[in-house]
Formats: C-alpha cells, structure tokens, sequence
C-alpha cells in the first residue's frame, strides 16, 4: 500500500511539472515573439534615421539631451 501511495504522489508531481513546463514554454515563446517585434522596430528606427541624415553620420554620443 505504501510503495501504491509513493507511485500516485509521484504521478501527481509529474503532471505538475509537466504542466509548468507548458507554462514556461508558453511564456519563451511570447517573450520570443515580443523580441522578434522589437529587433524589427529596431530595424525600421535605425533605417528611418538614417534615411533622415544621409550623408552624415552621427553618432547618438554626439547628441546632447535636452537638458544640457
């Protein structure tokens, strides 16, 4: 009976790693689109500044804020 116990409890830990495991790979794959969408956007920035500035390369160090 107890070795019956043993094995159930370790079935229900199974299923419960099993099921974080679906969770977290469903979360790499949300955060891995997230990253996709934001590398294009980054992509499309930079092409549009340097669309803005051709002929001239600044660099983003030479830009002062505001504030100075």
């Amino acid at each position: 009976m107890d070795a019956e116990r043993r094995i159930e409890d370790l079935e229900v830990r199974l299923l419960e790693a099993e099921d974080l495991l679906d969770t977290l790979n469903t979360t790499v794959f949300r955060q891995q689109q997230q990253i996709d969408l934001l590398q294009e956007q980054l992509r499309m920035l930079r092409q549009q500044f340097n669309d803005a500035t051709p002929g001239e390369q600044l660099s983003l160090r030479d830009e002062l804020p505001p504030h100075y």
